[in-house]
């Protein structure tokens, strides 16, 4: 699906992310099953620079649809109602609940909310990419033991990265460790599994 724009405007069509991770993993998702998609994506440098910028972008006369896609981290309401606030101040008013399958607020601009992993969950895009890991793999049990077995004492991350951790271990094991985005380009990551399906039936319904 191509849709033309004017050299000297912005793109009509746009999914804010916290960053090149986020990016990266995005695309290569579309890239992989080929989806007629026409948006471009904006890494927006942290969460703080995106959530400051929602306003800004919202309110663009160039704007057509305005997705928007950051981690539920620890506290998945106090995201979601950090995200919506900037929403509501750009004149839109939001469902008071993310929904499961992602949130698309049939508005002027179009706006659209995924919250990593999975709308309902706390966690991150790790949390998400964990999910994309082939069933059986034989590698990710390894992985998890080595992170549970480091001593308490001895871990630089917190609690609620491990799971973070757990992959990065993983993707240490590749033919070149590489980052999420490459596994999936490389195909060490699936994309038929039902967390990411319902992902792209997401970003599908939002920039279709």
């Amino acid at each position: 699906m191509t849709r033309p724009t004017h050299p000297d405007s912005k793109p009509p069509y746009i999914l804010l992310v916290e960053g090149q991770n986020d990016k990266h993993v995005v695309g290569h998702i579309c890239a992989r099953l080929q989806l007629a998609l026409s948006f471009s994506i904006v890494d927006k440098d942290g969460i703080d620079n995106l959530q400051s910028s929602i306003f800004t972008e919202i309110n663009d006369s160039d704007r057509q649809t305005v997705g928007i896609l950051v981690d539920a981290n620890d506290n998945l309401t106090a995201r979601w109602d950090a995200v919506t606030e900037q929403i509501r101040r750009a004149g839109i008013d939001p469902p008071a609940s993310p929904d499961s399958a992602g949130t698309i607020i049939e508005s002027k601009p179009r706006v659209g909310i995924w919250l990593m992993p999975d709308n309902t969950s706390p966690g991150e895009l790790e949390d998400f990419v964990v999910q994309m890991i082939p069933a059986g793999d034989r590698v990710w049990p390894l992985s998890n033991r080595y992170i549970e077995e480091i001593p308490t004492e001895d871990r630089k991350f917190i609690e609620s990265k491990t799971q973070r951790a757990k992959l990065h271990a993983w993707l240490a094991a590749r033919e070149d460790p590489r980052q999420m985005g490459l596994a999936i380009k490389t195909k060490d990551l699936e994309i038929d599994g039902p967390l990411c399906q319902k992902f792209v039936v997401w970003l599908t319904k939002l920039f279709g």
